[in-house]
């Protein structure tokens, strides 16, 4: 792929707030610096666990704003701007192209869903719209519909749709895109425990919730896939794999949200209809975090 948005470790940023529930911007800067210091390779914003869906438009539009002016080209920042109103992403997507996006992830329509000729049209609509790279997001454990292997060939038309999140779960199905549409978009890594097994068959990283945490470790563990060394990219993804499961112990990003406040990383609260980690799963995390070396115990 000459159109590669990046390799590596791609942060899916939080979106961090204030006791009132309004954005907290100050701490997203910090964040943002916090995750450049320590290796990100990209910054995903307004992506599912930054919590658009609970933003205004207004909202959703500072924050892409805001965080393409704080990293300033030091690494790529790519916009999440799906839906399931085909028209309103398109004109998301091109307002981010315009506030200077690197790359755009769209997921697949959720709640009203589509057929596979629909998804062509839904991504197609959108591609036509902007000229910036589209990493398309298929997360049918949200979005109740799975990209099917063949709808690949249609999309591939699309020269801007460059990459695909892969967030199904699914490694039989991720060797097949791979087998058929490897050489056509760049695969990464939806999935934290999954990610040296998707990078063994030719990813290109991973769009992480575990980097909001371990920023660095998490692009470690990609960089010794791509330098070829599995056998220390395994031993990281082991190491960290009860961590990771605990991240995801309820929704995201209830646990993640929870275990950077623990960090003293501020990630304040969570919008309605999220609430906060139950105590019963709170401890589980806490003690996940504790064996991971995270927190003192």
């Amino acid at each position: 792929m000459s159109n590669t948005v990046f390799t590596g470790a791609g942060v899916a940023i939080v979106t961090p707030m204030n006791p009132d529930g309004s954005i907290n911007f100050e701490q997203l800067a910090s964040n943002i610096e916090h995750q450049i210091e320590n290796s990100t390779d990209a910054i995903v914003v307004c992506g599912t666990t930054g919590e658009p869906c609970t933003m205004s438009d207004d909202e959703h539009i500072e924050c892409i704003r805001f965080t393409v002016e704080k990293v300033g080209k030091r690494v790529p920042v790519i916009a999440g701007t799906g839906s399931n109103d085909t028209k309103y992403s398109a004109k998301l997507s091109k307002t981010a192209q315009d506030l200077g996006a690197d790359a755009l992830l769209i997921m697949t329509p959720y709640y009203n869903k589509t057929s596979q000729s629909g998804l062509v049209k839904h991504f197609g609509y959108i591609a036509d719209a902007v000229q910036i790279p589209i990493i398309l997001y298929n997360i049918p454990g949200r979005s109740g519909i799975n990209i099917d292997i063949p709808t690949y060939g249609k999309l591939a038309a699309y020269k801007n749709i460059t990459a695909v999140k892969e967030a199904s779960g699914n490694i039989s199905y991720a060797a097949k895109l791979f087998a058929q549409y490897g050489d056509r978009f760049d695969v990464y890594s939806g999935n934290d425990d999954i990610i040296v097994p998707i990078m063994s068959l030719g990813g290109k990283g991973v769009i992480s919730v575990l980097s909001n945490i371990l920023p660095q470790e998490t692009h470690d563990m990609t960089q010794f896939c791509l330098d070829g060394d599995f056998k220390s990219a395994a031993s990281l993804q082991l190491k960290y794999l009860e961590l990771i499961n605990s991240l995801f112990i309820e929704v995201s990003p209830i646990p993640v949200k929870y275990a950077m406040n623990l960090m003293e990383l501020n990630a304040g609260t969570l919008r309605l209809p999220l609430t906060e980690i139950s105590d019963e799963n709170a401890a589980i995390l806490k003690f996940s975090m504790e064996r991971a070396g995270i927190l003192n115990s």
